[in-house]
């Protein structure tokens, strides 16, 4: 691990937490919008802290996306499947946001929770190696 990142890595990490657990809060009361949303997110901080522990930083959305897939994707590191959710959580979070009269199924929500938590889940022994 960087050692000039450890602590951002850490908070990135702890946020991902915390989004998956508002995720599966908000779920249950029928907030499924803001539940792929949180479950968006909890990927993203997953992928914000694995890419700063390669000494890689980025602050827009989609340079870090771009980024999993070339540094992670495509050297097999992460499996085609994980890098594949991370775009369907990206699209199924702009729904959420942004979909006006469109919204984010429940089986959608829990479907989003499942692909962050297996995204974070990935993602970890690839901090601590």
């Amino acid at each position: 691990m960087i050692r000039e990142h450890e602590q951002e890595i850490a908070a990135n990490l702890e946020r991902a937490e915390q989004s998956i657990q508002a995720a599966k809060e908000v779920v249950v009361k029928g907030y499924h919008d803001f539940a792929a949303s949180r479950a968006y997110y909890a990927a993203f901080y997953g992928a914000i802290a694995v890419l700063l522990n390669e000494g890689l930083g980025f602050s827009k959305h989609s340079g870090v996306i771009a980024s999993i897939h070339q540094q992670f994707v495509k050297t097999g590191k992460l499996s085609k499947e994980h890098g594949k959710d991370l775009n369907w959580l990206f699209e199924i979070r702009n729904i959420g946001d942004y979909g006006g009269t469109v919204h984010v199924s429940q089986q959608q929500a829990e479907r989003a929770i499942q692909a962050a938590e297996s995204f974070l889940k990935a993602i970890k022994p690839l901090l601590y190696r």
